[in-house]
């Protein structure tokens, strides 16, 4: 009924004819150019005036962009209600193009598959932004329209393949696909069609079929290369491209080249368009939390995160607005998430695919000259690479963005770049700024505001009174505020794990004051600011001369500057432990931090560590920290008892119970 009264609405909308049907899309796409350039006010402008639903995809696009870097509510609805607005355009028009075929401007695919597409970028951004709302109901339909897109995609991927494979211009081997949920001969258009009421505008949840639980995602085979090939990466051999992970990730093939869909602009959209959002589904999948686990459920199949890259790597050689999101993923992907982990394939030369990240930014640093975005993704990468002094560099001498949720974003960047360099006013300033420019998470702009103060309080306290009793007052009140803003926002109707764990701290260091009968600022245990740092892996960031920095503040804990250290409790002995052999570790002091975590975490129990207002994470953290250590040993010495023990105690850390902030 629902989708009957938007057609309704939309019914002045007008069928594009072969001719027109380019026109319009080659428009919105260079209109949507503009987003990648930080100029979403000219992309919306320039968007406005097409009604194609290549436009209103555009333009929530757009309204998805400043939603998924602001996590503002109200931006959060504006493009829920752009999305539906294109989902509908696109269901109509894709009617029309299936029951007047001529009208069609591909040369590949079935009629109406350019607007299967759309759908599926719809059904996919959606899903993002139920899954970000703070209700259940909504994050599950979210998962249910993931399902939908996969479905469509999956067709168009297959219909694809079949069309290669008949014209001799396949570079892949012929592979049965696993995971198809219709038969290979059902188009792109007729999927969706078929799925159109499954779980969307009517409210109604369909569950997934349990058999499809365990089905592998389908053979396809990304191009591992950008647009923009390096002399460096040409001579790269197959040896030296990222290693196998599991059994898929030698499925590498060549993708179809760029000759395959000529100057058609709507063969090039779908192509580059399917790659990216199939992508886009299966890396989302595969980083679940284990919080996500029954959502995951619901979509009906698993991630694949080496395929995912794959498709992403094919879809990124594309010059349209599709190439460029596929790139922003990638360098998200390798400079974010990469970036904080510590257990690597080869030590992390399989998993960081260096050449191309490179040449890949080049590309688009050339070709969106004035967005912040890519000169973010090269801070982030100089950091990933301990230049943290150059990353700084670059993000002083960069302006602001035009677009303030990418602004805020060079600031969280700044100010973490200055707590890994233990700047610690400049840090507390940035963190500020952060909550003037966005509303995702007051409480940890101020909680490490404050403790960034704790920290300069403690290096003045001797030295000059005066000016420390001004940090402590700065401190005091940053860190009063914390409280206020906490449980404000909420994912899946829960709070944010980090707002949690700031409000148990704050309540602790309360209680000690108390307790101890001191000040609430000398009440703080081991530095916290070191703590953050351990959280965001600041330590695998950091050159030497940074980590001695940082013993240098977790030894204040046990110095004659801290009266209180006689009285600690177990769980602040033990995260003076933890953190100390982190940094132990980076130094490569492998088995002094081992027999730290042996002597101050592991030979307690697990009890021990829970309750009340105690940290209750070092216990676990040991383990993986013990795992770290042990794959460090093994990349050394190829020892099979190194890597039995890196996986002894990592399968330990995975296990646990939930503990604070267990997702990071």
């Amino acid at each position: 009924m629902f989708r009957s009264l938007l057609s309704r609405g939309n019914a002045s909308t007008q069928s594009l004819s072969a001719l027109e049907e380019p026109q319009a899309l080659e428009d919105a796409m260079q209109a949507a150019s503009y987003i990648m350039d930080d100029d979403l006010n000219k992309a919306e402008e320039e968007l406005a005036k097409g009604n194609s639903a290549f436009h209103k995809l555009g333009k929530g696009v757009a309204s998805f962009l400043r939603a998924t870097l602001g996590f503002e509510r109200e931006i959060m609805k504006e493009a829920a209600e752009r999305l539906l607005e294109a989902e509908s355009t696109a269901y109509d028009q894709q009617q029309k193009a299936i029951k007047h075929p001529s009208i069609s401007a591909s040369s590949i695919y079935s009629p109406g598959t350019e607007y299967a597409l759309v759908l599926a970028q719809v059904q996919i951004m959606s899903a993002v932004i139920g899954v970000l709302t703070e209700s259940v109901t909504e994050s599950v339909k979210g998962f249910y329209k993931l399902r939908k897109a996969y479905m469509t995609l999956n067709s168009i991927l297959e219909e694809e393949k079949r069309y290669l494979e008949r014209t001799g211009q396949a570079n892949t081997k012929p592979v049965e696909s696993q995971s198809s949920f219709q038969d290979s001969s059902t188009s792109a258009t007729e999927a969706s069609t078929e799925t159109s009421t499954l779980a969307d505008d009517s409210d109604e949840f369909v569950d997934a079929d349990e058999s499809l639980e365990t089905l592998e995602t389908p053979e396809y085979l990304g191009h591992l290369s950008t647009d923009e090939p390096t002399a460096e990466m040409d001579k790269m051999t197959i040896k030296e491209k990222p290693a196998p992970l599991r059994r898929f990730s030698s499925t590498f093939y060549e993708g179809p080249g760029m000759d395959v869909f000529g100057d058609n602009v709507v063969d090039g959209f779908i192509h580059s368009g399917s790659n990216l959002c199939f992508g886009l589904i299966l890396i989302m999948l595969s980083m679940l939390p284990p919080a996500f686990s029954t959502l995951s459920k619901i979509a009906g199949f698993k991630g694949d995160r080496v395929r995912g890259l794959a498709m992403l790597w094919q879809a990124s050689k594309f010059t349209n607005i599709n190439g460029a999101f596929a790139g922003l993923v990638l360098l998200g992907y390798y400079n974010g998430f990469v970036g904080f982990c510590d257990i690597l394939p080869q030590h992390g030369r399989g998993a960081y695919p260096e050449a191309r990240c490179k040449a890949l930014l080049a590309s688009f640093r050339k070709r969106y000259p004035k967005s912040r975005l890519w000169v973010l993704e090269e801070a982030r990468m100089l950091a990933a690479e301990r230049q943290l002094d150059k990353a700084m560099d670059i993000l002083r001498s960069t302006d602001e963005s035009l677009l303030k949720q990418v602004s805020a974003l060079q600031w969280f960047e700044r100010g973490l770049d200055l707590m890994y360099l233990h700047q610690y006013e400049e840090c507390s300033a940035a963190f500020m700024k952060c909550v003037t420019l966005n509303n995702w998470s007051h409480a940890l702009y101020y909680y490490i505001a404050g403790v960034a103060h704790v920290e300069r309080y403690r290096e003045l306290k001797t030295s000059d009174p005066g000016k420390a009793a001004e940090q402590a007052q700065k401190a005091l009140e940053a860190l009063k505020k914390v409280p206020e803003h906490t449980g404000k926002k909420k994912i899946m109707s829960k709070p944010f794990p980090f707002d949690v764990f700031v409000e148990r701290k704050i309540k602790k260091w309360e209680h000690r004051a108390k307790e101890f009968n001191v000040d609430f600022i000398d009440a703080i245990g081991v530095s916290p600011i070191e703590e953050i740092t351990y959280f965001w892996n600041g330590t695998k960031r950091m050159q030497p001369k940074d980590l001695e920095v940082s013993l240098q503040k977790l030894a204040w804990s046990t110095s004659e500057a801290n009266p209180l250290w006689a009285r600690e409790t177990l769980d602040e002995h033990a995260i003076l432990a933890v953190l100390t052999a982190a940094i132990y570790r980076n130094l490569g002091r492998r088995a002094e931090a081992r027999s730290l975590l042996e002597r101050e975490v592991l030979n307690h129990e697990w009890v021990e560590f829970k309750g009340g207002l105690k940290d209750n994470w070092t216990c676990p953290v040991a383990h993986y920290e013990m795992s770290v250590d042990y794959w460090n040993d093994y990349c050394e010495s190829g020892s099979k008892e190194d890597l039995e023990n890196t996986s002894r105690w990592l399968v330990k850390c995975a296990g646990w119970e939930a503990y604070d902030l267990d997702a990071r």
